[in-house]
């Protein structure tokens, strides 16, 4: 699977999660407050039917009933219609807030019943008639119809005159025994069931008499309300899902969105590195990355960047290498070719002058193919030192003794400058090779009559090997190649005028293992100065006693 597909399939994950847990703890938090609502609704609507029932209670009457229906419309605020069963409209909240009323709500009306409800104590049922009047006339209605209620009630009735010979209903239901029997039902006895139905006969007694007393008073009761609360075609307070989820829905696509655009700016470069590396791996040196930015992505494209970089360095410097060592080789090679072909066939004398130029040019290429060798053991890092305290005055003194003829065949002084001992830690023929390719590269550029110097100083931790000479100089544009390998001032390369060209290359690999440093300072007609520093080891035994 590809990285883009990756992260995207990642970021939609990420964002699918986030987008359903929000819209669950949305859902959530609206159904809750949707149950509240629907709750505070209800509350709502048994505080207004309260009030109204409150209101007929106190009253007997519904007339001044407007300001109360006002009061509870503007308090909870539903539209509220208050009508009787025969539908005579009492008070409408619309019409007394001074515009057209409204088309009701279609949900089913509510009632409110203003008569009393009759409570019967318990264990104090009437043994006697109840007197509803005044009259003897009132109270026969009432105990014939207390009479029937008992009857149908399946309670035992008798009846005896009063002073008046109006007949006194009594029953001889007592319900003390309504009591709840003791004992499982499989071993209830007789009297427990007979109990059983006394109670179940008790319970149609309470139901008659309010049944009796409903039917009693609701001439003088107001009657019963109809009410109808909010307006048709309101719509309930439901959650609406649509909005979360297309906010939902929105958040995916960003996040799909996001993920797309963020794959094509991390993977626009990265293509680009795939393509430059193909380039380099089929030849093309000259590929590189564009860069933009400064984030992570552009830092691994400089990387890349300068990787190709030394690799087409280390490419070109090969192709010079060989180049190079193709040039030295040639010309000797051809001259022994030469010579050698010559003396075969009897075309040339073998004279001693002969032999030693040919036994020269033999040395000449052994020399070369020697400073390849350690050259490129040294750049390896597999060059083999041997490191000892070395006395850095006794090195140059060495150096100077070893060149002594050199420089007087050619005419030149050469100096010490050597006051005091400095030691460090070095293999002392790698820095006598490194000193003598310095002094002979000076006194071969030195003309007769001029000077070379070999010094020594030390500053803190720090020793300082100069190598000065008073010879012709070298071009500031000839400074930098100076240590390249088969490099020569001399763009014939002739060997009268320098070696091999790799002896400085040689000597600043010797003085890098050291973990010195070799430096170069040259004018033209005046002279040049390498200097060598590296790091002391402290004085001496002898010194320190």
């Amino acid at each position: 699977m590809s990285f883009r597909l990756r992260v995207l399939g990642l970021l939609m994950l990420v964002a699918m999660a986030a987008t359903a847990a929000t819209a669950w703890l949305t859902l959530r938090q609206a159904n809750r407050q949707v149950q509240e609502s629907v709750a505070a609704g209800r509350q709502e609507v048994s505080r207004i039917t309260g009030d109204l029932r409150a209101y007929g209670f106190a009253h007997g009457t519904w007339e001044g009933l407007s300001p109360t229906v006002s009061r509870l419309a503007e308090d909870t605020g539903h539209r509220i219609r208050v009508a009787t069963e025969n539908d005579v409209l009492l008070a409408d909240s619309d019409a007394l807030e001074g515009r057209a009323p409204r088309p009701v709500s279609n949900q089913p009306p509510v009632l409110v019943d203003p008569r009393p409800l009759l409570r019967i104590p318990a264990g104090q049922l009437p043994r006697t008639s109840m007197k509803l009047t005044a009259t003897a006339i009132a109270q026969y209605r009432a105990e014939a119809v207390y009479a029937a209620c008992l009857t149908r009630a399946g309670a035992e009735v008798t009846a005896r005159p009063d002073d008046t010979g109006v007949p006194r209903i009594s029953t001889e239901l007592r319900p003390e025994q309504c009591k709840e029997p003791k004992g499982e039902p499989d071993r209830q006895t007789p009297q427990d069931l007979e109990v059983i139905r006394t109670c179940e006969s008790e319970q149609q007694f309470i139901t008659c008499l309010r049944r009796v007393f409903n039917e009693r008073v609701g001439s003088a009761a107001p009657p019963r309300l109809v009410i109808r609360l909010g307006v048709r075609d309101e719509s309930p307070p439901t959650l609406a899902a649509a909005p979360t989820m297309a906010v939902a829905g929105g958040v995916a696509l960003a996040a799909v969105l996001g993920a797309l655009l963020l794959s094509r700016a991390v993977l626009r470069p990265v293509r680009a590195m795939t393509l430059a590396a193909g380039g380099l791996g089929e030849g093309d040196l000259g590929r590189r990355v564009p860069l933009s930015g400064r984030d992570e992505i552009a830092q691994l494209g400089r990387a890349f960047n300068r990787m190709a970089d030394s690799i087409q360095s280390g490419e070109e410097r090969q192709r010079r290498l060989i180049g190079d060592i193709a040039h030295e080789l040639r010309t000797p090679l051809a001259n022994l070719r030469g010579y050698l072909e010559a003396l075969r066939d009897g075309v040339v004398e073998p004279t001693p002058e002969l032999l030693d130029s040919l036994h020269e040019e033999a040395l000449l290429q052994q020399r070369i193919v020697d400073d390849l060798q350690d050259l490129a053991l040294a750049e390896a890092g597999v060059l083999t030192y041997h490191r000892v305290r070395v006395d850095l005055r006794e090195l140059l003194e060495a150096a100077a003794t070893a060149h002594r003829a050199q420089a007087d065949a050619a005419g030149v002084a050469l100096r010490l400058e050597a006051p005091q001992p400095v030691y460090v830690i070095a293999d002392a023929d790698r820095l006598r090779q490194v000193v003598g390719n310095l002094a002979g590269n000076a006194l071969r550029a030195t003309a007769p009559g001029g000077t070379v110097t070999l010094a020594l100083a030390q500053h803190g931790d720090l020793a300082f090997l100069q190598v000065r000479d008073t010879g012709k100089g070298i071009p500031a544009e000839d400074l930098p190649h100076l240590f390249d390998r088969f490099w020569r001032a001399d763009a014939a390369r002739g060997r009268a005028t320098g070696g091999s060209g790799l002896g400085l290359s040689i000597a600043r690999q010797i003085v890098t293992d050291h973990q010195g440093t070799i430096a170069v300072e040259s004018t033209v007609r005046v002279g040049t100065t390498f200097t060598v520093t590296l790091a002391t080891s402290g004085p001496s035994p002898a010194d320190a006693g």
